[in-house]
């Protein structure tokens, strides 16, 4: 169930070889943010430890998702892990953003 405006959504999707993130706001079916590892901006960042598809990576994504929503005033989500186990690259994701200073 949508919280409203001051809740959207942080929803998460991990495929083989990538991440992504976006947060949507539902009532009115706009995305606030998004960020993927196969950014141009983060290809930089993602060698050495952190792979687009590892849980390195998933950090990386998830500090920079709660930044992007921070510099947009918004610090309060709610986690949408879309059907995957809280586990791996989800819960990295979650954790970092959570770390970063998002609140859900």
């Amino acid at each position: 169930m949508p919280l409203g405006p001051a809740h959207p959504e942080l929803r998460v999707f991990r495929s083989v070889s990538h991440t992504y993130a976006q947060v949507i706001d539902d009532f009115t079916g706009t995305t606030v943010a998004s960020v993927a590892t196969t950014e141009p901006a983060l290809k930089p960042q993602l060698g050495g430890p952190a792979r687009p598809g590892n849980k390195a990576g998933a950090q990386l994504l998830g500090k920079t998702i709660a930044e992007r929503l921070i510099a947009k005033g918004i610090t309060r989500v709610v986690f949408d892990r879309g059907g995957f186990l809280y586990h791996g690259r989800i819960r990295a994701v979650a954790e970092a953003a959570r770390e970063a200073g998002l609140e859900f």
